[in-house]
């Protein structure tokens, strides 16, 4: 075999056996994106809050 095939055969095996799924009941995209979004209003408030002179 030459080094290009025995690469390739171990990556095959290795992406065959790595198969992971990434479901976590604890993470719910609604509340990431709705906690992302008030951190982001919230930055938002305190520049313009510091922004005043203009």
């Amino acid at each position: 075999m030459t080094a290009l095939s025995t690469a390739h055969a171990t990556l095959t095996t290795l992406a065959a056996e790595g198969e992971h799924v990434d479901n976590h009941p604890s993470i719910s995209p609604f509340m990431t994106g709705g906690g992302a979004l008030v951190i982001l209003l919230l930055l938002l408030w305190v520049t313009t809050r510091f922004n005043r002179d203009r």
